[in-house]
């Protein structure tokens, strides 16, 4: 591994150094064949002057990972010098380099240098994800200014593990850490069925009112009846209301609730559900119409459990129902366009008309529902076919006309006159 030492006294002398060393790399890549730009033109060059006025890149212009055949490097600086690397017209040019450096050593730096270098990267290198790990007091901003911070508890305190996301006891346990556990995590996040923004507004905007108007004007019975009844102040007393046994019901009941809501609409998808314009119905689909009955099912039990109605209860209880129907169609269908929240994109339409379909098909059957559903299961019709009927109904009814025209015309004992009067035969027209 080859050494990048950077130890410079001045402004001007750290980026002459960095960019004689940036310019060696690139020759050495050129000449192994292999290039990091995604563009032929020049990073540094273009973008150096845009970074006073809007603070960070905007345009991806290397890799991470990308491959190279060059001889890892190693860039170290110390801490006067990575003052003058951090300044705007020294920065690209210090990021660039350090990018293509198989590890990167910034020593003697102060906190507020460590949280800066980690803010260069997280702004400037598209679809970066940082981390950052700490120790001691001297570590806190750098674990804040990072995507995921991880604090050791040790011999210099608890204030990294308390500003961190995740605390370890050993530097060792990094490797589970991220190995194991992280991509756990990661695959269960990948299984959610909610999009993210949408369920942390879950209990900021769509469920937040309901609790609001029965914690603050509901009564059981009025305040006169209350003073003309002190009885009923036991009721406390004895935690008539609320004890563990109402605790639990209603722990349970939300548990019931939802996997009810789950099963109807797994029972009614299946593996998949072709929509009305070919494409199948996705999780993210099954997911909002999930969290819209989700929503008016809250909304039902609100209704049911408040005493009384005044105006705000009204308001509150039926308009979370009515802020989530304006809200989710406008942001998923502008927030794919931005782009943001893409798993949304052309969502809405789907939901809604699927949703009509459901419950069309469970409460509403029509004649064709009922075909339908025969051809998406592949039912076996046992009815008798039409056709087999009509061709036993035409039967019998030659048998019965057949009857009617070979009776007799006159009735009589079997006696020698039988015979005679059976040779004639009554099909058969009279000669004239």
């Amino acid at each position: 591994m080859t050494l990048i030492v950077c130890n410079e006294p001045s402004h001007y002398e750290t980026k002459d150094f960095l960019e004689k060393k940036l310019l060696m790399v690139k020759n050495a890549m050129a000449a192994s064949g292999v290039t990091h730009h995604e563009e032929e033109e020049d990073f540094v060059m273009k973008f150096s002057r845009y970074i006073p006025l809007f603070g960070k890149m905007k345009k991806k212009k290397f890799r991470k990972d990308f491959p190279t055949d060059v001889e890892p490097l190693a860039l170290i600086i110390d801490g006067r010098t990575l003052d003058f690397a951090l300044e705007p017209d020294i920065a690209p040019i210090f990021l660039e380099l350090a990018t293509l450096c198989k590890s990167v050593v910034c020593c003697r730096v102060s906190p507020l240098q460590k949280a800066l270098v980690v803010k260069l990267v997280k702004k400037n290198i598209d679809d970066s994800i940082t981390l950052a790990i700490g120790d001691g007091a001297n570590d806190v901003g750098m674990i804040q200014a990072a995507h995921v911070g991880v604090g050791i508890s040790g011999m210099e305190g608890l204030q990294a593990a308390r500003s961190a996301d995740f605390a370890i006891a050993q530097f060792r346990f990094l490797r589970k850490l991220l190995l194991v556990h992280g991509g756990w995590s990661y695959s269960r996040l990948s299984k959610t069925l909610y999009e993210s923004w949408i369920l942390a507004c879950y209990n900021v905007i769509f469920a937040v009112f309901q609790p609001i108007a029965i914690g603050i004007f509901d009564q059981y019975v009025s305040a006169r009846m209350l003073d003309r009844y002190p009885q009923l102040y036991q009721l406390g007393q004895r935690s008539q209301f609320y004890n563990h046994r109402a605790f639990w019901t209603w722990i349970l009941n939300s548990f019931f609730h939802s996997m009810l809501m789950f099963l109807f609409f797994i029972s009614i998808y299946g593996e998949t559900t072709i929509l009305a314009d070919g494409r199948s119905a996705n999780l993210w689909l099954l997911g909002s119409m999930v969290y819209t009955t989700d929503v008016i099912v809250i909304t039902m039990k609100a209704s049911v459990i408040s005493d009384l109605w005044v105006k705000f209860t009204y308001l509150a209880i039926f308009g979370g129902v009515a802020l989530w129907f304006v809200v989710f169609p406008i942001y998923a269908t502008v927030a794919p366009l931005i782009p943001f929240s893409e798993e949304l994109n052309g969502i809405v339409a789907p939901m809604f008309t699927s949703g009509t379909f459901c419950v069309k098909h469970q409460f509403f059957p029509q004649s064709y529902h009922i075909v339908q559903e025969i051809q998406k299961f592949n039912i076996p019709d046992y009815r008798p076919r039409m056709e087999w009927f009509r061709k036993a109904v035409h039967k019998v009814r030659q048998i019965q006309r057949l009857k009617r025209n070979r009776g007799y015309a006159f009735s009589q004992n079997e006696s020698g006159q039988a015979s005679l009067i059976r040779v004639y035969d009554t099909t058969r027209r009279k000669p004239k």
